[in-house]
């Protein structure tokens, strides 16, 4: 990527389509713009224009003039709202291309935006959340972190650190001064565990974060032909597993997702567990087992016309269901019972499951879900503790407390960028 460069590119969906979007950003953006469209329009204002050269109209639509700094990336802007013709925006983006433009790689137009001081590394990270989010709390999450509300809270913990930090480095620089005493004050070390039981606060709600971001997993297990696979076929209303009177039907780990109450959840249908002979039936219960380990919630099925078998011990929460209350059988321990047949229990357990869901994310989206959060909020805890530790040698406390900074400036994207931004805009679309 070359800042000098004035870039250019589709940002609306593929064509063809009722409007497309053409964006432009850079220092030649002006130029471009004259050349293609007249005169340029008020600042951030609409106008219906004529595309094209004197001698070639290409299209018409509406356009929009934002001056840098005051735009999306910081540089001189333009956007082109013309017809979603997959000729007339090829024929537009060539003239474009002929004044001097190329065509954006995915993500460079938020990357300008970071490079200009528009946004930071959680924000845009909170960008690309949003532009993948496919449920409603996914949606709150993101726009949650693109709003900065994790930037925010960050910021109040570097401000502590920073008072912190001239508490003891004033009597370092400074002790030759008469209005420094030579003691920390009384409240140093309660003001340090604050803001280190604050920061743990945050790192605790990782997992209902991740679970947002990812989905919560839903294993189906239980003995073979227990009505794993109907189940999953049930909920997701499509015959997406094979369902089978054959023992051992289900092989692998099959993961189906399902928005329920605006929640992620991933399905996982799982092979029966049984003791088998069969080198490929043992593989795929080996691999049921450890999803079950790795489960938030664990659905125990069980039905009357299949012997029961021991539930294995589980990390997740676990809902015991009685599958096939169509059919006649003895009483089984469960907490709900349903039929794919007739459709009874199937509204009970979607419910259920809605429940469980926000027992596990919360009411309001967490702000710290990614990996790079957990890294980064793990190594200022870990700076912090080392501080308590060394509080009467103050040089090393000091420096404790600055590398508790630093991993927080890390989050933000302060320092150390580089490789987190090649690796955050790579999964950008290009105009994005």
């Amino acid at each position: 990527m070359n800042a000098a460069d004035t870039i250019m590119a589709l940002s609306s969906g593929a064509p063809p389509s009722g409007v497309a979007v053409i964006r432009l950003s850079g220092p030649r953006v002006r130029e471009a713009f004259m050349s293609l469209a007249g005169p340029l329009p008020l600042p951030r204002t609409l106008a219906l224009r004529r595309i094209g050269s004197a001698e070639r109209q290409l299209d018409q639509g509406l356009v929009a003039w934002f001056p840098g700094p005051r735009s999306f990336t910081g540089e001189d802007c333009a956007e082109f709202h013309v017809h979603g013709s997959p000729a007339g925006i090829k024929a537009i983006l060539q003239a474009l291309a002929d004044a001097g433009l190329r065509l954006a790689e995915p993500g460079e137009f938020t990357r300008r935006a970071f490079e200009n001081g528009k946004l930071d590394l959680v924000a845009v990270e909170g960008l690309g959340d949003l532009l993948t989010a496919e449920t409603e709390k996914q949606r709150q999450q993101a726009l949650a972190r693109y709003d900065g509300r994790l930037t925010e809270k960050i910021e109040n913990w570097r401000q502590s650190l920073l008072d912190l930090r001239a508490e003891i480095e004033a009597r370092l620089d400074f002790s030759d001064e008469g209005d420094v005493i030579d003691d920390l004050p009384a409240t140093f070390s309660g003001d340090l565990a604050v803001l280190k039981a604050s920061i743990q606060d945050g790192l605790a709600s990782l997992r209902s974060g991740r679970i947002v971001r990812e989905g919560i997993r839903v294993a189906l297990a239980g003995a073979p032909n227990a009505g794993k696979s109907s189940l999953i076929n049930a909920l997701s209303r499509s015959d997406v597993a094979i369902v089978s009177d054959e023992a051992g039907t289900t092989r692998d780990v099959r993961e189906v997702p399902l928005d329920i109450g605006g929640q992620l959840f991933i399905l996982l249908d799982l092979a029966g567990l049984r003791d088998t002979d069969s080198r490929a039936e043992a593989e795929g219960i080996r691999r049921a087992e450890r999803a079950m380990a790795e489960a938030d919630i664990l659905l125990w099925l069980q039905a009357p016309d299949v012997p029961e078998i021991d539930l294995p011990e589980v990390n997740g929460k676990v809902l015991k269901v009685a599958t096939k209350a169509d059919l006649p059988g003895g009483q089984l321990d469960s907490d709900l019972s349903l039929s794919v047949t007739t459709g009874q229990g199937i509204g009970e357990l979607m419910s259920r499951l809605q429940n469980l869901g926000e027992t596990l994310t919360g009411s309001e989206p967490s702000l710290i879900s990614h990996e790079r959060d957990r890294l980064g909020l793990e190594a200022a805890l870990e700076a912090l503790g080392d501080a308590e530790l060394r509080i009467s040698q103050w040089e090393l406390a000091a420096e404790a407390l600055r590398q508790a900074s630093l991993a927080l400036e890390r989050i933000i994207g302060r320092v150390d960028t580089e490789q987190v931004l090649d690796r955050l805009f790579s999964s950008f679309c290009i105009g994005k």
